[in-house]
């Protein structure tokens, strides 16, 4: 309790006096509602971040969500697209509002140190190796949040009327778990929403804070393998072979300018080769390189150029090379680009200022990152996903004053600072949710 009340010192102190000096009327407000059960919500979060499991995997963390939203009163179906769950709460007539969380975590070998770090590891089936697990991308943060908010609205239905469909997705981290929901009917054999929203916890923003951007957020995500086939030889007598390595090279180059020179400076896009293989001794040339890229963008109009302006490349390259067969190319469509609605972001961003005021509700950058709760908008749904910060100001302020940056999420040193964090989420979360519905 100590602790937690030292923490409470860290919050602006017009936060800070509105907890102390709260009306009788307002006690059961969001905010003093998480506060209140913080205790239990803290617990859940530690329960979820010492159990992590990876995409596709999620058997148990899917079972205890299923598990607690039926204890709230919600109607839950589990195993939708894999090991999601899906969950409705029915209240009269009005909108339906769909909430999400993601399920999955990473294969990362936790370094926080923290009494409830993860100590899973697990045979990555993608690769057949082991692998430490973590919820390096504060994941656990948002499943123990959509319990607490379920619980809030359940307990809570004088305050707002409709339905709200609460989902726990899989597989977020491979880009692959909305789709799978979708296609197993989620739109189908729920109710649709008229409007979705999602928080993700930001490294980067204090704990207190939240931030709310409309338009592009985050990227197209696509894959590529390019396997350039040349005719391998002794490295000795160049002349008789034709090197895959020397090709790729000129590729890496090139792949430079479809960006520099082909798209508009002010259309974003990325293309990065990740990983090239090739070859097994200092004096044998291979007969064939395979090369790993992943390109990012927004509009549909730049992300086919890009792939256009890749292959181009590949192909002529290869050509002028005399390489005896084109390469291989294989692009993997991945996760489409967020589109935050606009007018739903605005209206949330004044309903924040008006929360957490002014100083509190900053303008979320855009990323070029990926995050499947896209693929909902694709399905005609207008969507939201809004930021939380998960670090305390001073810790903050402490890592600017030693001259070091935020471990970023995916980073095995990463931690939030879960206390505030939770309020703020349950918070900003119950307060849009509400606002909707009212």
């Amino acid at each position: 309790m100590l602790n937690r009340r030292l923490t409470l010192l860290a919050v602006p102190l017009v936060m800070l006096l509105n907890v102390l000096v709260r009306p009788a009327w307002c006690q059961d407000q969001p905010r003093a509602w998480a506060e209140k059960h913080l205790d239990e919500i803290v617990e859940l979060y530690h329960h979820f971040h010492s159990h992590p499991e990876l995409s596709f995997m999620e058997k148990e963390t899917a079972a205890r969500l299923a598990k607690e939203l039926r204890a709230a009163g919600v109607e839950v179906t589990e195993n939708v697209g894999g090991t999601g769950v899906v969950g409705v709460l029915k209240n009269g007539n009005g909108k339906t509002i769909m909430l999400r969380t993601d399920l999955d975590a990473l294969p990362v070998t936790e370094q926080t140190g923290l009494a409830h770090a993860s100590k899973v590891k697990v045979t990555d089936p993608t690769t057949g190796v082991e692998v430490g697990v973590m919820h390096a991308c504060g994941h656990d943060i948002h499943i123990a949040n959509l319990i607490a908010t379920a619980r809030y609205l359940a307990e809570h239905k004088s305050q707002w009327k409709g339905t709200i469909v609460f989902i726990g997705q899989p597989a977020e981290e491979r880009g692959s778990g909305a789709k799978a929901m979708l296609e197993d009917g989620l739109f189908e054999k729920f109710p649709k929403p008229d409007l979705a929203i999602a928080l993700h916890d930001d490294a980067t923003l204090a704990a207190h804070k939240v931030g709310v951007r409309g338009g592009w957020s985050m990227a197209n995500v696509d894959s590529i393998d390019i396997t350039i086939i040349g005719r391998g030889g002794h490295g000795a007598a160049p002349h008789t072979t034709v090197d895959p390595i020397v090709t790729a090279a000129q590729l890496v180059l090139a792949l430079q300018t479809v960006v520099s020179r082909e798209m508009k400076p002010t259309d974003p896009a990325v293309v990065t080769v990740g990983s090239i293989h090739a070859g097994t001794k200092h004096n044998i040339i291979s007969d064939r390189c395979q090369m790993q890229l992943t390109v990012r963008s927004y509009s549909d109009e730049v992300r086919e150029k890009i792939l256009s302006g890749i292959r181009r490349r590949a192909e002529g390259i290869c050509q002028a090379a005399g390489c005896p067969e084109p390469p291989v190319i294989k692009i993997s469509e991945g996760t489409p680009a967020l589109f935050n609605d606009e007018q739903l972001a605005g209206r949330i961003r004044e309903l924040f200022i008006k929360e957490f005021g002014k100083e509190n509700v900053e303008e979320s950058e855009a990323t070029m990152g990926g995050e499947d709760f896209s693929q909902y908008a694709r399905a005609g749904v207008p969507v939201l996903m809004f930021r939380v910060g998960a670090v305390e100001e001073k810790r903050l302020a402490r890592m600017k004053e030693l001259g070091q940056d935020p471990p970023s999420l995916h980073s095995p040193i990463f931690y939030p600072d879960a206390e505030i964090t939770l309020v703020t989420a349950l918070h900003s979360l119950v307060a849009a949710t509400l606002d909707l519905l009212k």
